[in-house]
């Protein structure tokens, strides 16, 4: 289990959630092993039976079989779905987004490393049982707490500082353009001006030629 990275504490979180799903996975194929016993004390009474008896003995069985794998794959999925609600919202307390790979649920290497672990290491974890017997995830230290607390003030610092930087820049230029605005108003009001004064000039210096008879 080492290879997945877990501390000691997370490590018996894992094989507590894993001997709860093998009780459930037992039970319930004790349960479809009932449903064949059933049959067969109830139904295979006699010695020969017809073609059509057999089929109907067997669609009957493939319905409670059914419904019986079908139940167990639902309560599976809450089940891990209630699992995830439980760190999520421990998570949450503390300003943390946990991420997940649905991909890596389909990962074969890491299903086998797990099947691995199942069949050795978690037969000899028996030292672990009072850790185990713990029903709720435990909760973080004070230390820990500040700790996170204290990367959660970091962070939102920094992101704080990032965007006041990000606003004095956009400050300056915003007064750059407003200036340059301004510079090329008062540059085109003078051009106008000069313009103006020499159509003025250009007025007064000609003069209608009079013509004598």
């Amino acid at each position: 289990m080492a290879d997945f990275g877990f501390n000691e504490h997370h490590q018996n979180e894992v094989i507590n959630y894993m001997r709860f799903a093998r009780s459930k996975r037992v039970l319930r194929l004790k349960t479809i092993d009932s449903c064949f016993e059933e049959l067969k004390d109830s139904r295979l009474v006699e010695e020969t039976f017809t073609v059509d008896e057999v089929k109907e003995m067997l669609d009957g069985l493939q319905v409670v079989v059914r419904g019986e794998v079908e139940v167990e794959l639902i309560n599976t999925a809450h089940t891990n779905v209630l699992l995830l609600r439980q760190l999520f919202s421990q998570a949450e307390k503390f300003y943390l987004r946990l991420q997940t790979d649905i991909s890596e649920l389909e990962n074969r290497e890491l299903l086998e490393q797990v099947a691995e672990f199942e069949k050795t290491d978690f037969k000899t974890a028996s030292k672990l049982n009072q850790e185990l017997s713990k029903p709720k995830l435990a909760p973080l230290n004070e230390a820990g707490v500040s700790e996170l607390l204290n990367k959660e003030i970091a962070r939102l610092q920094e992101e704080n500082d990032k965007l006041k930087s990000r606003l004095r820049v956009l400050e300056s230029q915003a007064m750059s353009a407003l200036d340059e605005k301004t510079k090329a108003e008062r540059a085109l009001k003078d051009l106008q001006q000069i313009q103006g004064e020499q159509q003025v000039r250009v007025r007064v210096t000609v003069r209608p030629l009079h013509v004598s008879h």
